[in-house]
């Protein structure tokens, strides 16, 4: 068993900041890549950044400069930090990783149950 556990979100003022933490735990071997998506009401689910294992990053267009995705592979742990947030950015925020439980077994998807953001005066 493999658990995703958000937290960071909150309610801030547009123009503010916050950062959202993934801690990954259970039973991992490894993992690959690990990122962070959003769902607005009414809205679909949507990619906003993800990291590989080595650093590699990618950006949805509308967070690029805002917002910037890390992790501590020591730690199976993925962050986001959100500057400069907008209206637009409110939506539930989910933590996803690709983890292996053992050498011999192939990595599967896992996400966290989500963190609210509230972008709003």
């Amino acid at each position: 068993q493999v658990q995703l556990v958000e937290s960071g979100g909150g309610l801030v003022q547009p123009g503010g900041s916050l950062r959202l933490s993934c801690a990954a735990s259970g039973s991992i071997y490894s993992s690959n890549a690990m990122g962070w998506y959003r769902q607005a009401p009414g809205k679909e689910r949507e990619l906003v950044a993800v990291i590989s294992r080595g650093g590699s990053t990618n950006y949805a267009d509308s967070v690029k400069g805002r917002f910037t995705i890390s992790r501590d592979n020591a730690k199976n742990t993925v962050y986001l930090q959100m500057n400069s947030l907008k209206p637009e950015d409110t939506a539930v925020y989910y933590c996803n990783a690709e983890i292996s439980s053992s050498r011999w077994s192939r990595f599967y998807d896992h996400w966290g149950q989500g963190t609210q953001v509230t972008v709003s005066s």
